[in-house]
């Protein structure tokens, strides 16, 4: 079943319990831009992830108090002690599936059930110095380096506004012969209380 491709509750939720918001992105290079169109590639990334089931919405909410457990201190470092993460922007939300569906290319689908939600560690991080979750439901790996088409915009990221983007996204892609294969992500980078006008986001696509 389609669901909707944005996340506000998360989103929420964690700026409403984060005073200072880390400014740290991850580090890509861009490839090519055009317009609101960039080709970028992204430096290796260490992720905290979990997967979580049902609607949008209630993944949104469960793997967000996964994960912002783990980062707020539920966790033991080297010494023994527990440790409070500085987080980096922006948080992402996907389905499971890593591929992309070309019969429904505008909507974001459920993958068996499942979703992955998961945070970038900053970068003075390794695998090696993170703490260790103490919840097994939250998992640390490194991603390699990968290569992403966006497209950024701004104001409210609505459902209507999301997947219109997602559409000019892919025909962006289609009109230069590149193969997307990764499920839309949409990423979000401002407090809710921001300006719409003044708002960042990106539908970003693995390419």
């Amino acid at each position: 079943m389609c669901l909707r491709f944005w996340l506000p509750c998360l989103m929420t939720a964690f700026l409403s319990v984060t005073p200072a918001m880390a400014t740290e992105e991850p580090k890509y290079t861009v490839i090519e831009k055009t317009d609101d169109f960039e080709l970028r590639a992204y430096s290796p990334m260490i992720i905290a992830e979990t997967f979580v089931t049902g609607s949008l919405e209630k993944a949104s909410g469960d793997g967000f108090r996964l994960i912002a457990d783990y980062i707020f201190g539920n966790n033991k470092s080297r010494t023994g002690s527990s440790e409070k993460i500085s987080m980096t922007t922006p948080v992402t939300m996907k389905p499971k599936s890593e591929k992309i569906s070309m019969t429904a290319p505008v909507s974001m689908q459920e993958a068996e059930g499942k979703w992955r939600m998961h945070f970038v560690m900053p970068s003075k991080y390794t695998l090696d110095t993170l703490p260790e979750p103490n919840n097994k439901a939250v998992n640390l790996r490194e991603l390699p380096a990968k290569r992403f088409a966006v497209v950024r915009f701004s104001g409210l990221a609505g459902e209507a506004k999301t997947a219109q983007k997602t559409k000019e996204l892919l025909a962006w892609m289609s009109s230069k012969n590149i193969e997307p294969i990764g499920t839309p992500e949409l990423a979000r980078y401002n407090p809710p209380w921001t300006l719409p006008f003044l708002r960042r986001n990106e539908v970003m696509v693995e390419y």
